[in-house]
């Protein structure tokens, strides 16, 4: 049975990109061995408002970590919901992420993943 989703806070602690990156992968790691297969990463949108540099890098790093078989789908929290293909995918993939708070509600501010 899925367990429920696991999140990492990026933000805490202000690192910077390199390090949220560092703590993104172990958290991804701790989340598999425990049986968490959905992940919410709140990396934040950035105080200049045009995105800041963990969601950046974050977002970034992502299409590696699929590749590497370390992640199996993503979704940009803007588009998680039904009116975006990316967010149906996700949905289609694991149907429990219409559970989730930000499912609709078109926060730049995370990324959902599911392992």
């Amino acid at each position: 049975m899925a367990k429920g989703t696991g999140t990492v806070d990026l933000e805490a602690g202000r690192p910077t990109a390199e390090q949220a990156l560092v703590r993104l992968r172990g958290a991804l790691a701790t989340f598999r061995r425990q049986g968490i297969r959905r992940v919410r990463i709140i990396h934040g949108y950035g105080s200049t408002g045009t995105g800041g540099a963990i969601r950046q890098a974050v977002r970034a790093a992502l299409p590696a970590l699929v590749r590497e078989g370390r992640v199996r789908a993503y979704c940009a929290g803007e588009a998680f919901g039904p009116f975006d293909e990316a967010g149906r995918s996700l949905l289609a993939l694991e149907p429990a992420f219409r559970t989730e708070p930000d499912w609709g509600r078109g926060n730049e501010g995370v990324t959902l993943v599911l392992l």
